[in-house]
Parts: C-alpha cells; structure tokens; sequence
C-alpha cells in the first residue's frame, strides 16, 4: 500500500517539479491536487418515509408506557457539600466511560456496515438522520419507560442514564467513520483487493489506520457532548414523576437550580479535573500514536508528543504486555478469520435471504408500521388548531435560529480549526482548551448568562441562539481539526514550491481537503443545535421559568407536564424537518464530498 502512494506522490510531485522548473504550460488552477468526478445522489428516497413511520412508532410505544406507568418518585436526595465531589466524579465518569464504549461499538459496526452496503445504507443513513435529530429529552419516554417495564427501578434509571449519554455520543462518531470509510483513496482499495484481505484483514490494515485521526477527534467531540448533556441524563422530570442519579451531572444541575454559585464553582472545577486528566492521560497520548497512520510522504516537522505515551512506549512492563498477550492474541485471531473466511480472501460472501422470508418480513414490518402510524393518529386527533399552530410556528423560528448558530459557527471554527490542525506546536496548547471549553455544560452556566443577556434587546432570542452555539460549534471545530491535521506534509510543500498565495493556497488544498469534514461537522452540529433548542428555548433555575417561541421549548413544556400527544406531535414535527433539511441540503453536499473530494 506504502507503493501505492509512492507512486501517486512521485506522480504529483513530478508534475510539480517541472511546472516549478520553468515549464509553464500550465497554469496554477489547472493543478489539482483532489480528483473530481460526477453528479450527486438523490435527494429524497422511499428510505426516508418507512423511517418517519418507525420513529413515530417508537415514540408512540413510549408515550403509551408514559400514559400507563404508575407515578412513582424516584433518586436519593442530592448534597452540594464539596466533600462529596469525588464520588459523584466516579458515577458520572462510569456512566460516560459505559456510554462510550456502547457508541464505539455502534460506530465500528453501524458504519461500516452503511458504507460497505449502499442499498442498505441508504434505509441506514436516514435511520441515522431521524435518531441524530430526536432531542435528547423524546428519548426519556422510551427509554426509562421501556425499561422499568422489565428491570428494577434503580437498574432501568441507571441504564436510562447511560443509553441517553450514548444518544449525544454515537451519532457524529458514526457520521464521521462513515465519511472515513467512503472516502478511503481508490488505490488502497486495490491494493486491500490485491493483497486478497478478508473484512477482520481490512478493517485492521486499511479502514481503522486510515479512520483512526477522525475517529480520535470525533470521539473527543463525544465526550464533550456527553458532559453537555450529563445534566439532562442524570436529572430529569416526566410528567410529575421526578428522576435523579447521584453524580456530577445532578450535582450541578442541584446547584444551578438553588442558584448556589459557590456549589457550581466546585463542580465545575471537579469536571475541569477530569477533563484535564483524560486529555493528558487519553486523547493526546491517543494522537500522538494515530500521527504514524497519516498518508503522507514526509514527517511533520512538529508532529505531536504526548510525555504518557511517551512513558507507556518505554515500560518495560508494557511492551511485556504487549508482546506477551496483544501481539498473540491479535495473531490468533488473524489466523482464525483466515480459516473460518465465509468466501475466498478477498471475495465477501453473499448470502441471499430466500425470496419469501423476504418478503414475509417486509410485510411484517409494513404491517407494524402502519398500526403503530394508525395508534399514533388517533393520539394525534386530540390535538387542537392552537397546538398544531404553536408547533408550525416553533419550527419556523428554530429553524432559523439553527441557521443561525451554525453560520456563526462556521464562522469562527473554520479559521480556528485550521490554525491549530496544522500547527501542532499551537495545537499542544490550545487541543487541551478546546476540550475544557467543549466540555463545560452549557446549561449550568446558562442561568448567569441568562440574567445579563435577558437585559439586552432580543432577549431570550439572542440568549436562545447563544446556547445553540455552544452546543453546535464545537461538532465543526473538531471536524475542521481533524481534517485540517489529516492533510499530507507532502501536499503542503507542493503548495509552497508553486508558490501559492494565501487565497490559492486555501482553494486548491485546504477547502477541498476540509469539504467532507466540514460537511460531516455540519450536519452534527444542526442535529445538535435541534438538540440544543430544548434547553435554549425554555430554561427553568430557581423559581424562574423563562420559555420563548420554539420548538424546543414546547417539546420541554410537553414532557414536563406531561402533555404526550404534544409531546410526539412536536418531537415528530422537528424529526420531519430536520430530516428534510438532512436529504435536501447536508446529505447531497456529502455526496459531493464523497465523490468529488477524496486524496487520490
């Protein structure tokens, strides 16, 4: 594969060096270093209304267990005494560490499943449209209730916990593997096909090298989501029935609901702590390592160094381990998958489903479908024109507060993003700010912030969109690293030698090494500006309720008081256009970068 590039880049750099030599038979806008190709994909598939049907018939499967469950209260009482800190440090990171792992495996296996299966991965990318779309608090219904039907309480709360968390975790992950998998350079591909890799072969020599600096980057952009939203996973309220878990999330939200500033000062400095600590002990020493995965020709003259990663490459012990009990296990299981390939090296096994189990389950999900579309119209018809109209209206007005936050966010995080993915000795200094700040919850400050915005014109509006922006630009600055850290050294001294400007330099190389990023970035982030809306547009601290026009904010007045008809019309309304805007706008500018913008 190393000959593959080899010859490309000698291929390019050849070219280069006779434009650079005196030969001037073209000019700088012919040369290019990113392969163009043809049209998009269609907009709007058959995939996206059965997934409509689906979501609907899992909301309506939760609203009916809300309606029927009994009211019970349930989560010890939550001490703001510092001295408890510690403990409630270790539950949230549990809960964060389980939740990770449940989306890591969920990316590895949803992902490449929907890249390597186009006809399946239409039906699966609008899946991943709709659940990145629902906002955290229409999981409640479903989740807490579906488990408590079958687990103790305690259990079902804890687990509820943790498949929210997931729920502001998995999706920019997935998004991000997938563009990682569909923009692989074509000769690599043969290669893998020369070569005769199986799947276990390919995913380890070529997809995971070659995905790892994203997959890096967006699980940071994970864990980030994740403490942003802790505080909604670990406190909640359905209906009048009240859910607490002792942890950092509730400790906050306690503290931000007494107004007790002192008590959201050690909070945050304990999360501040932990932050820290994973950047140091995890995610840098995690990037120093993927820095040997990059396609390029020659070294960065600053790549990144991390003095843990540095520590664990010279203990002993360590490489004991790892030559003792890794390396042979890794064997082991390469030559298991070569025995037990379905199909010869190279050759996946197709297996086809007989025709009429096929079709037996088609209309056995068209069946399902359709009742749970005719249960949840009839708990629809109880809505009024009032409520219908409020729900027309908020998503009119957060949809364009959405583009709002995201236009101010490209507007910073592109430059910023840049800047810091391409130098690493900046980078050093500012990746560890860039988490802290990502990772702050938004929502335990918001009630400070609040007070002085709601003193300025526009009030909760211009509040409203702040929080949006919290909770979406970071999805973009991270994606924007990533790919800005991803373009080859190589491909930077050719731009040198043809003495780009500034101006050419970002139009041929930067923009359309960044495109796929950029647009992985974007449609994270408006799913987490939807996201976002909820806690934007209706804010509760103290004994103060602050409520604007949106969606958001009814979807929040809906589960608080447990208005579930409301609750899935609007949960509903939002899935529907967001999705729409997804297929309309984002999903065929990623056609576009998938087809126009790989490095080949």
């Amino acid at each position: 594969m190393s000959a593959c590039w080899q010859a490309e880049h000698r291929g390019l750099l050849a070219g280069v060096w006779q434009t650079a030599g005196g030969r001037r038979t073209r000019s700088v806008r012919d040369v290019r270093l990113f392969q163009i190709q043809q049209p998009w994909h269609r907009a709007l598939t058959w995939a996206d209304g059965v997934v409509l049907l689906g979501i609907v018939a899992v909301i309506y499967g939760g609203v009916r267990l809300a309606m029927d469950a009994p009211t019970t209260s349930v989560g010890p009482a939550i001490s703001l005494a510092p001295v408890h800190l510690p403990m409630y440090a270790g539950l949230s990171l549990m809960r964060m560490t389980a939740a990770y792992l449940l989306s890591l495996l969920f990316t590895m296996l949803y992902g490449r499943m929907a890249a390597h299966h186009r006809q399946a991965g239409q039906v699966m990318l609008a899946v991943l449209d709709v659940l990145q779309s629902v906002p955290i608090l229409s999981f409640l219904p479903v989740v807490l209730l579906s488990l408590s039907a079958v687990l103790p309480q305690r259990a079902a709360v804890e687990l509820s916990a943790v498949v929210l968390i997931f729920t502001s975790q998995a999706w920019n992950m997935t998004f991000g593997w997938y563009q990682s998998l569909t923009t692989i350079p074509k000769e690599l591909d043969e290669a893998s096909a020369c070569f005769r890799f199986n799947g276990w072969l390919r995913f380890k020599v070529l997809e995971l090298p070659f995905g790892a600096l994203s997959l890096i980057w967006n699980s940071m952009m994970s864990w980030a989501g994740g403490w942003f939203f802790l505080m909604a996973a670990e406190m909640f309220t359905v209906g009048q029935r009240n859910f607490r878990l002792p942890g950092l999330g509730s400790y906050l939200q306690e503290a931000a609901n007494q107004e007790d500033l002192v008590a959201l000062g050690w909070g945050l400095l304990a999360l501040l702590a932990i932050i820290v600590a994973l950047d140091q002990l995890v995610w840098r020493p995690l990037l120093a390592w993927a820095d040997r995965f990059k396609l390029q020709m020659v070294a960065q003259d600053y790549p990144p160094t991390s003095w843990f990663y540095d520590v664990l490459r010279r203990a002993q012990l360590v490489q004991t381990v790892v030559r003792s009990l890794l390396y042979p296990i890794g064997e082991a299981i390469d030559r298991y998958t070569l025995r037990h390939s379905a199909a010869p090296l190279g050759e996946p096994a197709t297996r086809r489903a007989p025709r009429a189990i096929k079709w037996l389950l088609i209309i056995a999900v068209g069946l399902f479908l359709a009742y749970s579309a005719w249960r949840a119209s009839q708990l629809l018809v109880l809505l009024s024109l009032a409520q219908w109209a409020e729900i027309g209206q908020g998503v009119a007005v957060t949809t364009l507060r959405v583009a709002s936050a995201l236009l101010l966010a490209l507007g910073w995080t592109l430059p910023v993003g840049v800047i810091i993915g391409t130098n690493a000795r900046l980078a050093r200094w500012l990746q560890p700010v860039v988490q802290i700040t990502a990772s702050v919850p938004a929502t335990a400050l918001f009630p400070a912030l609040l007070l002085t915005l709601l003193q300025l014109p526009g009030g909760l509006n211009v509040a409203a969109v702040a929080l949006m922006l919290m909770g979406t630009q970071w999805y973009l600055l991270f994606n924007i690293i990533a790919g800005a850290a991803a373009i080859p050294q190589d491909l930077k001294y050719v731009s040198a030698l043809l003495r780009l400007n500034h101006w050419q330099r970002w139009r041929t190389l930067i923009l359309p090494a960044l495109f796929p990023y950029i647009i992985t970035g974007a449609i994270t982030a408006s799913g987490g500006a939807w996201n976002a809306s909820i806690v934007a547009e209706h804010v509760e601290f103290g004994n103060r309720v602050v409520s604007t026009v949106g969606i958001g904010a009814t979807i929040a007045r809906a589960t608080a008081g447990g208005d579930y008809p409301l609750l899935l019309a609007a949960t509903g309304a939002m899935v529907l256009v967001v999705v729409s805007i997804n297929r309309l706008v984002w999903r065929r500018m990623y056609n576009r970068a998938e087809q126009q913008y790989r490095m080949e």
